[in-house]
């Protein structure tokens, strides 16, 4: 049998009102409209309100404790994460870095990448997560024009310029 609401909320409706006209997160959203809702039927219960807004009973709790202990300001505050990557260590991150910025010796795509880390550090690193880490570290794209190509021969390029048989004529 689910619970009754037995938390006082301390804003006013019109308060919440224009907190939630000011949100611009779909969570944050959904916990000012479980604020409002408990605001404004305090009879209604724990699992009535959470099928309405369409969340679980569970993340209601969580919600509400949050507000117990933090206010509406800590309710709807955007927690950025920041955890470490246990795989990339600072070593790899190195390495990575010297070589996305190498001219001669580059990778010629993020499965290159996973490849070179799986044999310099014996490593396994996900295609996925590689990617992620090099775009959000590196700034990394997959089709970034280089200037020339990494292969390039700079003497048989001038040798096929000096021959006047490869220059067409339209």
């Amino acid at each position: 049998m689910s619970l009754r609401q037995t938390l006082q909320i301390k804003e006013s409706l019109e308060d919440l009102l224009i907190l939630k006209k000011k949100q611009n997160n779909y969570k944050a959203l959904q916990k000012l409209q479980l604020l409002e809702l408990i605001k404004e039927n305090p009879t209604l219960l724990r699992s009535e309100t959470a099928k309405t807004i369409q969340i679980s009973t569970r993340t209601q709790e969580r919600w509400l404790k949050i507000y117990q202990e933090g206010g509406v300001e800590k309710l709807v505050a955007k927690r950025k994460s920041s955890k470490k990557s246990a795989i990339i260590t600072d070593e790899i991150h190195q390495g990575l870095l010297k070589k996305v910025n190498s001219t001669s010796d580059c990778f010629l795509g993020y499965w290159d990448a996973q490849r070179w880390v799986k044999a310099t550090y014996n490593v396994d690193v996900t295609y996925f997560n590689l990617r992620a880490y090099m775009i959000k570290h590196f700034k990394t794209k997959l089709k970034k024009p280089r200037k020339s190509h990494y292969k390039k021969d700079q003497q048989a390029y001038e040798a096929f310029l000096k021959n006047p048989h490869n220059i067409q004529v339209d």
